[in-house]
């Protein structure tokens, strides 16, 4: 889940850094890798939904651990 959300992130950033240098153009590509065209694969369409998927899942997981922890420590001050 993680590899489309970092490729979106890093292929974004690298292409915006490009385009302020006035050589956006020459980076083009860039910006098939960030839209989900790689090569012959084709995944535009899906591409933004798998990402927000991936990214839904680890903020649930994410939140679900953090109140695990919490739960934990209560229940441990309440015991010690």
């Amino acid at each position: 889940m993680l590899l489309p959300i970092l490729l979106t992130l890093i292929t974004g950033t690298l292409f915006q850094m490009a385009d302020l240098n006035g050589k956006g153009e020459a980076f083009d590509w860039l910006l098939d890798l960030h839209k989900g065209h790689f090569g012959s694969l084709n995944l535009e369409k899906v591409y933004p939904f798998l990402n927000a998927l991936g990214l839904l899942g680890l903020a649930i997981t994410g939140i679900s651990l953090w109140l695990q922890t919490r739960r934990r420590a209560r229940r441990e001050m309440e015991q010690g």
